[in-house]
């Protein structure tokens, strides 16, 4: 008589409401500086080409060249950090992480610029951005599990949204920032000494979130793990072993193709597209960003709580199929050169957006058990932004370069789309089942 092994039975989560919105809470603060010290760069491209690129008929390029170069360190970042945080705790690593970040960019506020050291300084800059992205990779899947797995059940959607929030309020942030000086100290203060100011913002920020997120404890599920002597030894490979996990990091890697056209163009290249292609002025694409930025920190939650009653693919095909039809005609708003019409056309992709970033995240956490989340989790998600993120603002400003058509952010916005439909069409939604540990 053949026996079965016996599977092992996933534990609903019993942390107590007060308990998980501290930590929520703490983990959001975390997430708000991460992502502020990231967005910055993007924000201040134009001010950062002419400081580090001065008089090249591709400064903008270029900066974004460093852009894309510092995500394909994501995901070594994700393998090493998910490594740690599936050996060590999530905590500690997110801990790690926020004082990586943090200092690399305080570090770019006081770099010598090209007038001083030459070509060190665009050297130096790339090198910093390779920290920076290094440390983001480690973030997003390392927050999204700690967040989750502290989570009440049936509100995984709902509480992890919430730092999703963060992540654009941080953005948002940014460009007001960036809005403001650029607004009031003019071109030539801003290339002078103003463009430094954004970025050593980042101590306070850096010390604020270092300081919360040690205070906060480790996971219920990370803890049981350790407890029963049941932590993998190597998180990866056992990751790498399994088809099952191997399918979830193929997944992993195509479900969030809508962020390269949503977070990566939609917003941190939009400030840049608008007053380089459209002829806006600068503060007008800022301002036009930060409207679809507040719409979006509205929409969130709502699509959180969302995915919970209803399921995770449900809300995000739903986005992938909005996306598709609404991402060319919203274009074309943008591209009318008037700021209102433009408003309204960035604002209603940021609605649509939302039913994506929202939930993208809850629904990664959930394929992967504890043993191995940190880990694959964050190769897969980190590879993808790192193919379709990151390198999205220099593709889109190549594109349009070369073919003249401004309207080469619209197709992205529908391809990414579709592609993302198609890849969580292949999902077992896990939204009403506990996570699982192993």
């Amino acid at each position: 008589m053949t026996t079965m092994a016996a599977q092992p039975v996933p534990v609903p989560n019993t942390v107590d409401a007060r308990t998980a919105r501290k930590v929520t809470l703490a983990g959001c603060v975390g997430i708000f500086a991460e992502l502020y010290d990231n967005g910055i760069f993007g924000f201040m491209a134009g001010t950062l080409a002419a400081v580090f690129f001065p008089g090249s008929d591709n400064a903008v390029q270029l900066v974004f060249l460093g852009y894309a170069v510092s995500f394909f360190f994501r995901p070594l970042g994700g393998i090493v950090c998910g490594h740690l945080g599936d050996r060590i705790g999530r905590q500690r690593m997110l801990v790690f992480v926020i004082m990586l970040i943090s200092a690399a960019t305080a570090a770019i506020g006081i770099l010598p610029t090209y007038a001083s050291i030459g070509v060190a300084a665009p050297t130096l800059l790339i090198l910093l951005r390779v920290a920076q992205g290094f440390s983001v990779g480690g973030e997003a899947s390392g927050a999204m599990s700690f967040l989750a797995e502290h989570a009440p059940e049936g509100k995984r959607g709902l509480y992890t949204s919430y730092a999703q929030i963060a992540s654009f309020l941080s953005l948002l942030t940014g460009t007001l920032i960036a809005a403001a000086m650029t607004s009031g100290l003019g071109a030539e203060r801003m290339e002078s000494w103003g463009w430094r100011i954004p970025f050593l913002l980042a101590v306070p920020l850096g010390i604020t979130g270092i300081y919360i997120r040690g205070r906060i404890s480790d996971t219920p599920n990370f803890t049981r793990l350790k407890e029963g002597d049941g932590l993998s030894k190597n998180p990866l490979k056992e990751a790498f072993s399994s088809s099952e996990h191997r399918r979830a990091m193929l997944l992993a890697l195509f479900i969030p193709l809508m962020n390269g056209s949503g977070y990566y163009v939609l917003f941190s290249y939009m400030p840049t597209f608008m007053s380089s292609e459209l002829n806006f002025g600068k503060v007008q694409g800022l301002l036009v960003t930060a409207s679809s930025l507040v719409a979006i920190c509205i929409a969130i939650p709502y699509m959180g709580r969302l995915s919970d009653r209803i399921g995770r693919k449900k809300v995000i095909a739903g986005a992938a199929i909005a996306m598709a039809v609404v991402g060319i005609p919203c274009y074309l708003l943008i591209g009318t050169g008037n700021v209102g019409l433009a408003v309204l056309g960035a604002c209603l992709m940021a609605v649509v957006f939302a039913g994506h970033t929202g939930v993208v995240h809850i629904l990664l956490v959930e394929l992967f058990p504890t043993r191995v989340r940190y880990s694959a989790y964050g190769l897969g998600y980190n590879v993808s932004a790192a193919l379709f993120g990151g390198t999205a603002p220099l593709l889109m400003t190549y594109l349009i370069d070369r073919t003249g058509d401004v309207n080469m952010p619209a197709f992205y916005a529908v391809v990414t789309a579709l592609g993302t439909l198609i890849a969580v069409s292949r999902v077992k939604d896990r939204a009403h089942l506990p996570l699982r540990d192993a």
